[in-house]
């Protein structure tokens, strides 16, 4: 099943394997501009049935990390067309991951020094991020307390996700997928834990879930519904994020509200690769059950993996991260049981072709 093609009706891919999104800090912060190297890298890994694209920022003040390419403007729209362009080229299929950061920030990393924003005033305790310092060498830094967003400027974060949606269409994206995962700031908005407001999008599942469903709801403005998913990291806490009390309430009450807008995917990522893999565990079972859309199951994947939750049904499509990195043409090794090429984790942020583009495919 694996390697048999997928359509919704919206949206085909050759085969059921997607390229996880994975932020790899190859562009230059100034301009946050898709460059040769990323054209090159994701050309290269277009036998993906599906590949969601790295996070893009859809402001400057949603940037968390140094030199992450971003989609806020019509000049980065038009360096994502030729990345769009090279994907197709070779029969790929690519979505936009549209991405807020949240209180993962620095002011430093704004253009008008601005604080991060977050639901709420409190900081992510033990959590770094790269800057430039005042010599202008890249140092690690804490990430700073954000301030908590107005209730006009939650709303002003719908029409930036909105805005960035109709740039990744300019720039040719298949579609968009919208980061509701990994204690960014939508997700931020659904932890109980951390969301203290007091107007509504706080309080109730239904308010915590308010921001990201008007998301949803206003990229669907741009984009059919077929051809948007949302990514989401239950029983996740990277990022100082808690542990949703009620797992089994929170993800299946979304799953939902996206299957009554018709959203194709509902991307889940387990962090710890661990839970994903139990056939008993209720929680597949359960999204399968509220949602109609196509299911993406992340976290710790190799091929057998793979074809299990496929056969069990709890998945339509399996995304794959890191093994990507290292075998650019993963797809076909994983389809002809070839051995895989091992990534090199100390080249993943450091910007350059080494640990990049430079991994050879496995013919040549």
């Amino acid at each position: 099943m694996l390697f048999d093609k997928f359509d919704n009706g919206a949206v085909s891919f050759a085969n059921r394997v997607v390229m996880a999104p994975m932020t790899r800090c190859r562009a230059d912060h100034a301009d946050a501009m898709p460059n040769d190297l990323m054209v090159e890298y994701y050309r290269q890994r277009a036998g993906a049935g599906m590949i969601v694209s790295e996070g893009l920022p859809v402001s400057d003040r949603a940037r968390g990390y140094l030199g992450t390419g971003a989609l806020w403007n019509g000049t980065q729209a038009a360096g994502w067309r030729r990345v769009t362009n090279a994907v197709h080229a070779v029969g790929g299929k690519i979505f936009a991951q549209l991405w807020h950061c949240g209180r993962i920030a620095h002011s430093a990393l704004h253009a008008d020094r601005s604080a991060p924003a977050g639901a709420s005033t409190k900081a992510a305790a033990g959590c770094q991020t790269w800057i430039i310092d005042a010599e202008g060498k890249p140092v690690m830094a804490d990430c700073e307390a954000p301030v908590a967003l107005s209730t006009e400027e939650v709303r002003g974060v719908v029409k930036e996700f909105m805005l960035a949606a109709g740039l990744a269409k300019l720039a040719g994206f298949d579609g968009i997928e919208i980061h509701g995962a990994n204690g960014y700031l939508l997700d931020q908005f659904r932890c109980p834990v951390l969301n203290d407001r007091k107007d509504e999008y706080g309080g109730t599942l239904e308010n915590r879930y308010r921001l990201l469903l008007e998301v949803v709801d206003a990229c669907a403005k741009i984009y059919a519904p077929g051809r948007i998913a949302v990514r989401q990291s239950p029983y996740g806490s990277f990022n100082d994020m808690a542990v949703d009390p009620e797992p089994l309430v929170t993800y299946p009450w979304l799953a939902t509200e996206l299957a009554k807008r018709g959203i194709g995917f509902l991307h889940v990522f387990d962090q710890d690769g661990d839970w994903i893999h139990d056939p008993a565990h209720p929680l597949m079972a359960a999204l399968r059950a509220a949602y109609k859309g196509a299911l993406i199951a992340c976290g710790g994947f190799d091929r057998e993996k793979s074809e299990a939750i496929l056969a069990r049904g709890q998945a339509d499509l399996v995304a794959i991260g890191r093994p990507f990195i290292a075998n650019p043409d993963l797809v076909a090794r994983m389809r002809g049981k070839l051995p895989l090429a091992q990534w090199d984790e100390a080249t993943f942020y450091t910007g350059g072709e080494k640990g990049y583009t430079d991994y050879p495919a496995l013919a040549s």
